[in-house]
């Protein structure tokens, strides 16, 4: 079994994702289940959602400790989620930063160095800066897929699969942009 959490802020393409995720699993006949937390998810606040694919799965629930990869949508976030990551567990974090309401607000500050925090933490770290390749595509709101994309890179899933279920997925005058912006984040993946 293997065991994905997904994180962010609301407004990021954390459902959208974590729905292309768990079709491509079960394309490739895996066994899946999902959960999703969209508490604020308007826009801003905090989004978790789970995908859990294997042989058989009987639970769509991750506890601390179990997740084997940590796809994390914004620095803090992962940050905010790393106690669901596995001790030896793959940690991917998108280079971004999308300050909360009490830092917007002057009542908190955000943390300086998370990307080096986070090193220190684990020690299977991938860091992507996913906006600025989807700003390079044209549209920033394919920075999920470009994650997608860098996420597929650690998975036993075929390329083909990942862009068929794009195609059923998104919407088709975004079918071409997203397709894109998955081949760049699956080419762009850099270890730290």
């Amino acid at each position: 079994m293997t065991k994905i959490v997904i994180c962010g802020v609301g407004g990021q393409g954390i459902i959208l994702a974590s729905d292309v995720l768990s079709l491509v699993a079960m394309d490739e006949g895996y066994d899946v289940k999902k959960s999703e937390v969209h508490g604020m998810s308007q826009r801003g606040g905090s989004v978790i959602s789970n995908c859990i694919f294997g042989k058989k799965v009987y639970s769509p629930l991750i506890g601390q400790g179990e997740g084997d990869i940590l796809l994390a949508f914004e620095k803090l976030e992962a940050l905010r989620r790393l106690p669901y990551l596995k001790k030896k567990g793959l940690l991917i974090v998108n280079d971004y930063e999308w300050p909360p309401s009490t830092v917007a607000s002057g009542k908190a500050v955000y943390p300086i160095d998370i990307i080096q925090t986070l090193k220190d933490k684990t020690e299977n770290l991938v860091h992507v800066n996913c906006v600025k390749i989807a700003l390079k595509l044209g549209n920033i709101r394919c920075t999920n897929i470009v994650l997608s994309g860098v996420i597929a890179k650690y998975l036993p899933f075929k390329q083909e699969t990942w862009l068929s279920v794009i195609d059923r997925r998104v919407p088709k005058k975004t079918v071409e942009i997203n397709q894109a912006a998955f081949c760049e984040g699956f080419s762009n993946v850099a270890c730290l």
